[in-house]
């Protein structure tokens, strides 16, 4: 069980917890509304359905008074063996609204249970998350064997009828005496951190969702926090630092010039939703460079991802989020994600006729295909022809956990065989890493996120996070800012 519903100090800190007690502050509605009264507690009381010593299944109940409840995220737990059941763990006729923070699948996965359990309340989110989402619970569904597209269709037209579009910065009001403000939380398109005022008691309770680094390509940088009472903060990269991501494009680029005296493919395994947005963006950026020079003829850039194709058209309808720099490029002419030399493969046939060309061939060519970290999608069947010959590059840009295809030829030796589509291949491929990739905060983030707050933070609990990572970052808040902290993973059992 993921639940937790007590505050508990870091009493191995010897830190002292100290809150505000207040009395329930009650409302009686007008007549004609479908409630009679509500009542709203502080401090508040959450249980965490995940996302708790873990980085996966985000979904957190915050328990309004007896008889209403309100969800934030909803996501379905990945990689590992846990039960995503919600049937035992939320009363779907106490529960009055679901806000979602962004589109990733552990974020977002349990929506269809939850829909399915009966749930016909407002869905919280923006414009581009909602559009994203449509996508990630499409493949997924699909993934989990229900193919009939009436049946597809009825699902995104029942989760249109409830999503409620909120924009940036706008509060909405989702119960009485509560609202929910979207702040732009820079880790994908649309994502957001939500800020929860409780008026009547003048509190603010803010969950971060994920929130995104700095200086990333397209997406503007968090929006600075206001006020927080209380901040449920994720904490995935609570116990490091990134690499320095000025240097990719330098890295990048070089890791391009070494591959084309190879003479062979270079595959990058890349997720769908903000990773290939992010190379492509970079891509142009070096092409752009380079326009001019004679002596370098860069290869030709394939996208093979049907997925990653439909969110790059999402992130293109949706360039008014994008950062000034982006949009300054795109008015002067150029398309980040758009230009000459990338090219799309959608058809299923066309990506087995390129499959097969380049295995005969062994040609130039830069592709990127999912899954990120190889555990499905179209990049198997190019690593499957590809990695046994010396000429091919593979670039890892991004995380690769333990147990994934993606990991195993990371750490291979040279020479050393691996298993794909059930057969042994030889790793004779030259395999690189490029560090700084990522959409998440690192410890520093973390803590300017809190530091640089208008008012002081008044309390923080940790979530989103393995232990070790929170442990560390509490350890790091305590000692800057002396503020009382919750660390979930001590009372989650793993």
């Amino acid at each position: 069980m993921y639940q937790h519903n007590s505050y508990v100090p870091l009493s191995y800190l010897g830190m002292p917890m100290s809150r505000i007690e207040l009395h329930s502050f009650k409302i009686t509605l007008n007549s004609d509304s479908t409630m009679t009264a509500t009542t709203i507690d502080w401090p508040i009381q959450l249980s965490h359905l995940g996302g708790t010593w873990q980085v996966t299944g985000s979904c957190h109940l915050w328990r309004i008074n007896s008889q209403h409840t309100i969800m934030i995220d909803c996501g379905a737990f990945q990689g590992i063996s846990d039960n995503n059941e919600l049937a035992t763990q939320v009363e779907v006729e106490r529960l009055k609204a679901v806000c979602i923070t962004h589109a990733h699948l552990d974020h977002v996965g349990r929506l269809p249970q939850l829909l399915a359990l009966g749930y016909r309340g407002p869905i919280y989110c923006t414009a581009a998350t909602h559009a994203l989402m449509q996508l990630v619970l499409g493949d997924s569904l699909q993934l989990a064997g229900i193919k009939d597209e009436s049946a597809l269709a009825a699902f995104s037209r029942l989760l249109a009828r409830q999503v409620v579009i909120c924009r940036y910065g706008v509060p909405t009001n989702i119960l009485p005496s509560l609202t929910v403000t979207f702040e732009e939380a820079g880790h994908i398109l649309g994502s957001s951190y939500l800020c929860f005022d409780i008026t009547p008691l003048n509190k603010r309770v803010v969950f971060s969702g994920d929130l995104g680094c700095r200086a990333s390509p397209l997406l503007n940088d968090p929006t600075p926090l206001n006020r927080a009472d209380l901040l449920i903060l994720e904490s995935t990269y609570g116990d490091r630092l990134h690499g320095d991501r000025s240097q990719r494009i330098t890295q990048l680029e070089a890791v391009i010039k070494r591959a084309l005296s190879d003479g062979g493919a270079i595959l990058i395994p890349a997720f769908s939703i903000g990773r290939t947005q992010e190379l492509l963006y970079e891509f142009e950026q070096i092409w752009h460079q380079h326009q001019d020079a004679k002596h370098i003829n860069f290869p030709e850039i394939v996208i093979d991802s049907p997925m990653a194709n439909r969110v790059t058209d999402i992130y293109q309808h949706h360039d008014s989020l994008w950062d000034e720099a982006s949009q300054a490029k795109q008015s002067a002419g150029r398309h980040p994600l758009d230009f000459r030399h990338a090219h799309r493969v959608g058809e299923h046939a066309l990506h087995l006729t390129l499959v097969n060309r380049l295995k005969s061939t062994a040609e130039p060519v830069i592709v990127i295909a999912g899954s990120g970290m190889c555990t499905g999608g179209r990049i198997i069947n190019y690593l499957d022809v590809l990695i046994e010959d010396p000429r091919t590059d593979i670039l890892f840009v991004g995380y690769q956990a333990a147990g994934t295809l993606g990991a195993t030829i990371q750490q291979a030796a040279a020479g050393q065989t691996v298993i794909i589509n059930q057969q042994k291949r030889r790793v004779n491929a030259q395999v690189s890493t490029l560090a700084g990739y990522s959409a998440h905060a690192d410890q520093s983030e973390l803590l300017a996120f809190i530091g640089d707050a208008t008012l002081p933070v008044g309390e923080v609990r940790l979530v989103h996070g393995a232990a070790p990572a929170q442990y560390a970052l509490a350890e790091k808040i305590r000692q800057r800012f002396n503020i009382p902290v919750t660390i979930t993973a001590e009372t989650a059992t793993p």
